[in-house]
């Protein structure tokens, strides 16, 4: 039958595009049914269903990673300390770069980017997690004459650092 709605199916212009939105659909249909969900997402325990992030920078990569890897892992973020069952505190969120190697002219050939953060986690009745510290680092070579495309390599790394430390919390609050 889906072979058949496949042959049958055209567009208004004729293409044969068609099909493939059908046995698009169908496979997410089927894939949805077994619980299956995107990569980084995580079923969070029914405390975490209203959270509140307590930090000295709301703008930070990780925070800002943070926020979005809770709501898709099904937590409300709420900007009201009062109304939340959990409150996820950012005690240290720090990132920047440090020289790992240097020519023979003294001039820097590699870099290390890293990112740090210490975090804990309190619930209704008490602490959940206690304060925990995380740091992740990256290394790329550094070349004078592409400054600007080094300047975004390390952007980058740092992002990517933050999304990777997001993600090793939203796993342990997952295991709570």
């Amino acid at each position: 039958m889906l072979q058949q709605l496949m042959m049958n199916s055209r567009l208004a212009d004729g293409s044969r595009r068609a099909p493939w939105l059908i046995v698009l659909l169908v496979a997410v249909s089927l894939l949805g049914g077994c619980g299956w969900r995107l990569q980084g997402t995580a079923r969070l325990p029914e405390i975490m269903s209203m959270t509140y992030i307590e930090t000295n920078d709301r703008y930070s990569d990780f925070n800002r990673m943070l926020r979005q890897s809770l709501e898709a892992s099904g937590a409300r973020l709420t900007s009201d300390r009062a109304r939340a069952t959990a409150i996820v505190r950012i005690r240290k969120d720090e990132s920047g770069q440090r020289v790992l190697s240097v020519s023979a002219r003294n001039t820097p050939e590699e870099y290390e980017v890293f990112y740090n953060i210490e975090y804990s986690v309190e619930g209704v009745s008490g602490e959940l997690i206690e304060p925990q510290k995380l740091e992740l680092t990256r290394d790329y070579s550094y070349d004078e004459t592409a400054m600007l495309a080094k300047e975004r390599e390390q952007g980058v790394l740092r992002e990517a650092l933050a999304r990777d430390l997001a993600g090793l919390v939203i796993r342990r609050l997952a295991s709570l």
